[in-house]
Formats: structure tokens, sequence, C-alpha cells
């Protein structure tokens, strides 16, 4: 005769590293890669597209409510991108902040190491950003010019704050007001 206690207890010793956290960011990563092989990385890239916009919004209006006011500055709007994806467990820093865009690096990506090889996860990045700066300032254009993603050692993010010629070195995506 089995003894399911003992069982049970067994099993609730191991160490095993299984947790909610990492839980949730492989099954980002399968979802993307999922994506990514079914539809392409263009089309999984749309689809995160959705899902990074809604939740921008959602970080933007947490913000907002937090700091009592119903529009961000620019300079607000950088503490918050960074703060936001500090609390997240990255590391991103200001390299640069001018009227005309907003330049971030990241030595530590949220997703850790489940982000290597899938660079759609990247968008929500991206769009969260650019939700958050276009909502606040008007207009944002978002370029990831490195990413942890494709392999580099550290992320670069530019975010354009007012519209001109695109960069045709880096692909972009660009948000306005809702």
């Amino acid at each position: 005769m089995v003894n399911v206690s003992s069982i049970e207890n067994q099993i609730k010793s191991l160490e095993l590293p299984i947790e909610r956290d990492h839980f949730l960011r492989t099954m980002i990563r399968e979802l993307a890669g999922t994506l990514q092989d079914v539809v392409g990385i263009e089309q999984a890239a749309g689809f995160l597209n959705v899902v990074g916009y809604r939740t921008g919004q959602q970080v933007n209006q947490r913000y907002q409510n937090a700091l009592q006011l119903s529009n961000l500055s620019r300079e607000q709007v950088t503490a918050v991108l960074v703060d936001w994806k500090r609390r997240i467990q990255g590391d991103f820093y200001v390299i640069e902040e001018t009227d005309e865009k907003i330049v971030l690096g990241n030595r530590k990506c949220p997703f850790a190491e489940q982000v290597e090889g899938r660079e759609a996860m990247c968008v929500m990045t991206s769009n969260i950003f650019g939700a958050i700066a276009a909502d606040n300032l008007g207009y944002a254009r978002v370029e990831l010019q490195d990413t942890i993603a494709k392999g580099a050692q550290e992320c670069k993010i530019v975010i354009y704050l007012k519209p001109g010629e695109a960069s045709d070195e880096f692909a972009a995506q660009e948000y306005f007001k809702a």
C-alpha cells in the first residue's frame, strides 16, 4: 500500500527551479515562439503589438493615477519607462533625453534568458513604450536598435517624439495619442 502523504511530502521537498515568474516567462516565450513558427515573425509581432499596446495603456493609467496627473511630461515619461522596467526586473537606463527623442539602454531583459531567439517578445516593449509616450506626448516612433533577443549584450531603444523621416537602418513602429 502506497502512503500518499509520504509521496506528497517527498515531492514537496524537491529542489526544483519552478516558480510563478519563470513559468509565466516560459509561457510567453513559447507563445511568441509558436506564433513565430506558425505565422512568421511579422505576423507574430502583429499579435504581440495588440497585447503590448493594451498593456502600455494600462501601465500608463496606473502611473497617471498614482501621480494624480492626467498627462505626464517628457521627463516623467522617461522616468516612468525606466521605473516600470525596474519593477519587472529589467535594468534600463537613460542614454540621452531631448525634446526630439529619448534613448534608453538596457543591461538585463525582464524575460531573462527566455527572450533569446524570440525577437517578437521585444515588440511588447516597443508597444508599451510607444503607448505611454504617445498617450502623454502626442506621438512616438520606437526603434529597437539593439536587442538582447537578437544576441546583443545590451538593448538600445530610441523613442522619437516628433514625426520625421524614418530611418532606413532600423524598423520602427509609430504611435499616436488615442
